[in-house]
């Protein structure tokens, strides 16, 4: 199995109602891929960080193999969620994928 790590934070100039609006749009568009995508186990988006927390958001998901990782990331639906409900209100992305 392959663990797909994601930690976001969100542009600055957002206000606390955009920045809790943008959250629950990605949760919701990231989370719906489930079933979708082949090689696709489990994919979580973690929105309700403690105040100590110095990333937005959190997406952890789960993939067969390598392959099934690298399909995800060219997917059209997963394409479509990213660039609609992620990517236009972030700052900073991080990744870690490992095998478990």
């Amino acid at each position: 199995m392959v663990k797909h790590i994601i930690l976001w934070k969100l542009k600055d100039g957002l206000s606390v109602e955009e920045k809790a609006a943008v959250k629950a749009g990605a949760k919701e568009g990231l989370e719906s891929l489930h079933g979708k995508i082949p090689g696709l186990i489990s994919i979580k988006v973690l929105i309700e960080g403690l105040e100590s927390s110095n990333a937005d958001m959190m997406l952890d998901a789960s993939f067969q193999d390598e392959k099934s990782l690298q399909g995800y990331s060219k997917h059209p639906e997963h394409v479509a969620v990213a660039n609609i409900k992620v990517r236009p209100f972030t700052q900073i992305r991080l990744c870690l994928d490992y095998k478990e």
